[in-house]
């Protein structure tokens, strides 16, 4: 691959919204991503529902995680989670459209931690999440 093919930090949003496999049959997809913040989305459908008829936690947290890995993976170099914590605040529902936007806390050259809000489609709050990850000496690409 020369040079000018080499996939480029912008392209991040298209990489993970393909291989991020998990993420995609989850029905997740970023939307935007920059160096400060990420943001996924996600429809919640009757498969993110459990036994309670609300979303499911581990759904709410693939969201999030898809973004905080977008916002984490941005510059190019690959980044790990390492720690996560999730606040659930309130329920999401069938039919809710769900916005997970992650902001950058601390953006360390090894272990960079990030904050994400997921809101409803009349920006009520969902979840909460923080991240931390690890830079590896490897390209994301």
């Amino acid at each position: 691959m020369t040079q000018e093919n080499t996939p480029q930090p912008a392209d991040i949003k298209e990489l993970l919204n393909r291989t991020d496999r998990f993420a995609v049959l989850a029905g997740c997809r970023i939307t935007e991503v920059d160096e400060r913040h990420a943001v996924a989305v996600m429809t919640v459908t009757e498969a993110h529902l459990n036994g309670g008829n609300v979303c499911q936690g581990g759904a709410l947290f693939t969201l999030a995680d898809l973004a905080i890995a977008a916002l984490m993976n941005h510059g190019g170099q690959l980044t790990f989670g390492i720690s996560s914590s999730l606040m659930f605040v309130s329920s999401a529902r069938l039919g809710d459209t769900l916005t997970a936007e992650a902001v950058s806390v601390a953006d360390h050259h090894k272990i960079p931690a990030v904050e994400v809000r997921v809101t409803n489609q009349d920006g009520r709050l969902i979840c909460h999440v923080t991240g931390m990850g690890y830079r590896k000496n490897a390209s994301v690409f």
